[in-house]
């Protein structure tokens, strides 16, 4: 029974699998004209279905706002009751419908040719009103359903699919990159992810800056109060020299050197590890690890040698834990 059971899932799956493929073949000029058509939107992606394929819209429209293209999802049913009202000549309308033939959309193409709104027809039937209405054609293959080939699951799938590969082709015609979805993404784990690494460094009073002609004895002091393993060491003009470092300090000390009166320049690391302030924070926890550091500097634009910020191992391990 348990394999009957596990050949039962493998069978739905391998269906969808089957009506990817075909989605991916079937893939045309339509599908670029949809593209551009949106990427000219002054206004919102509308986006509509009626059962199953209402739950698809919400999702293909989530995802499209996410990537930098105001949308909205919308009842089918409550279309003719009012919310008609919410589509304007301005918006871009996508009706999505297997079948192409179900009664509820036949309010809203209707609204959409009197109102000469551009109208995107995802829809697997040819012979259907949904079709021959649409401006934009998105035609999905006919496919095998599961469940005695009646519940929507190859069907949607598909549809799914397409909504992620229109959000995905808008989000690169658009030019939407990374900076630009971490401001819709400012929170959970997605969130801390993006975040770079001017987000979480130290500023100002936080940095331990010292001068690269203090003498030790008085570097030792700062290196104490700041309490973050390092120095940054500058020279008059306020550019890095260097950075001193706790592991520096343990090799002085193994040696026995009297240091007190001795300039931190003799001692400091010369070329210390630096990112841009817009490096993300988990490529500079991947440096950390790398090169088995615990701080970096971090600088703004092409001035590397001008320090803004201190980035610390805690600070990262705290956000992306």
């Amino acid at each position: 029974m348990k394999n009957e059971i596990n050949d039962i899932g493998k069978n739905v799956i391998e269906l969808q699998i089957k009506a990817l493929k075909k989605l991916k073949n079937s893939l045309d000029k339509s599908f670029n004209d949809a593209v551009r058509a949106i990427s000219k939107c002054k206004s919102k992606v509308v986006i509509c279905g009626v059962g199953k394929s209402g739950i698809i819209a919400s999702k293909i429209s989530a995802t499209l706002s996410s990537v930098g293209t105001p949308s909205f999802s919308i009842s089918a049913n409550d279309c003719s009751h009012g919310d008609l009202g919410r589509i304007t000549n301005q918006d871009i309308l996508i009706l999505i419908s297997y079948s192409g033939k179900t009664d509820e959309l036949k309010n809203i193409i209707k609204y959409a040719k009197s109102n000469k709104i551009i109208l995107i027809g995802i829809v697997s039937n040819k012979n259907s009103n949904l079709y021959r209405s649409s401006k934009i054609k998105l035609l999905i293959p006919e496919v095998i359903e599961s469940g005695y080939g009646i519940v929507p699951t190859s069907s949607t799938t598909s549809q799914l699919a397409l909504g992620d590969a229109l959000s995905i082709a808008l989000m690169k015609k658009k030019k939407f990159g990374k900076f630009d979805f971490k401001k819709f993404h400012p929170a959970g784990n997605l969130g801390n992810k993006l975040k770079t690494a001017s987000d979480i460094m130290l500023v100002k009073k936080k940095i331990p800056f010292v001068n690269e002609n203090e003498i030790m004895k008085n570097a030792l002091k700062i290196l104490n109060d700041k309490k973050l393993g390092f120095l940054v060491v500058i020279n008059n003009q306020g550019l890095n020299a260097g950075v001193f470092t706790d592991g520096d300090l343990k090799r002085i000390m193994q040696k026995k050197r009297k240091i007190d009166n001795l300039k931190i320049k003799l001692f400091m690391t010369k070329k210390p590890y630096t990112v841009e302030e817009n490096t993300l924070a988990t490529e500079v926890l991947s440096l950390m690890n790398k090169k088995k550091i615990t701080n970096v500097c971090v600088y703004k634009k092409n001035n590397k040698k001008k320090t803004i910020g201190v980035v610390h191992i805690h600070n990262l391990l705290s956000l992306l834990k």
